[in-house]
């Protein structure tokens, strides 16, 4: 099978610093640590370099938006250049008047930037207003070769798809990175958080399982206005074990090595994509089955 192939991976938890400045300052001090720590691939939690303003709606918060490429991933792809590491970073984007992304920038160890996912599956809560911000992704679910390996990015609300996670492993991502805000409204928390916190556990390891591959999730800690993110960023393997996982309220660097030659290892004794019978799968582009 081949030489081993070990990558060290950081997701970076954080609370919001006040300001999309001091956010990025935060960020950076941070991927200065994890690559001090060996880590090789590095993601930042969702919407990093601003507070999670989706929970009102107000058109003044559009102006937080940003071009990608832009002034953040060039300063990220310098680092990146200087560390010799992949930095996955979650931004809201400024694509043209009046449209804007949730979206991902994924740069290289060498500084280049590699590209971009926009997060394709937008929710509508309370407290979670994001169809008033974020036009839905355009660029289908995007995968690349990195130095250190073959990577997939979707975002928060993508976790809830099987779909989603299936076309990433099928393109050929070995890792899943999912940069994340999620959290719990006080009216919600006594009597469904522990249930709301296990079925998005679950449902990502699951992925992870299914596909094959490993799954990296960073949700943001800390509390904003009502809502109380809940932290516990975690790394799952293809079997869907819990490698490492980050506390609930505190700022965290979560490190986790992915053999990635065992992974193959896996998919090969464990073949889900050789037994797919993609014959019957016709009513997926569907919304619903009429019987």
């Amino acid at each position: 099978m081949g030489a081993e192939r070990t990558v060290r991976i950081a997701l970076i938890q954080g609370r919001e610093q006040g300001s999309a400045s001091a956010d990025l300052d935060y960020t950076v001090k941070r991927i200065r640590e994890a690559a001090a720590g060996g880590a090789q691939i590095i993601c930042t939690q969702e919407l990093f370099n601003t507070p999670y303003f989706c929970r009102v709606q107000d058109p003044a918060l559009f102006d937080l938006a940003e071009p990608i490429p832009g002034p953040t991933t060039d300063r990220l792809a310098t680092l990146a250049a200087e560390l010799g590491v992949v930095i996955v970073a979650a931004l809201f984007e400024r694509r043209g008047p009046g449209v804007y992304h949730n979206t991902a920038a994924v740069i290289d160890a060498d500084g280049r930037y590699l590209g971009k996912y926009r997060k394709m599956h937008i929710p509508q809560d309370p407290g979670f207003e994001e169809k008033f911000y974020f036009t839905p992704g355009d660029l289908g679910y995007k995968v690349w070769d990195t130095r250190y390996g073959r990577i997939g990015v979707l975002i928060c609300w993508d976790q809830w798809y099987p779909e989603a996670a299936r076309l990433s492993a099928l393109a050929g991502a070995e890792i899943l990175f999912y940069p994340t805000a999620i959290g719990w409204l006080p009216q919600e928390k006594e009597a469904l958080g522990e249930a709301q916190h296990t079925a998005w556990e679950a449902v990502q390891r699951g992925h992870a399982v299914a596909n094959g591959c490993y799954v990296a999730t960073v949700n943001r800690t800390g509390t904003e206005g009502e809502t109380e993110f809940w932290g516990q960023s975690f790394v799952a393997d293809f079997y869907g074990q819990i490698m490492e996982r980050a506390p609930v309220a505190e700022e965290h660097i979560l490190v986790a090595d992915c053999d990635l030659r065992a992974l193959e290892a896996m998919r090969r004794i464990w073949p889900f994509f050789r037994d797919r019978r993609i014959d019957s799968y016709g009513n997926l582009t569907r919304r619903l089955i009429d019987c």
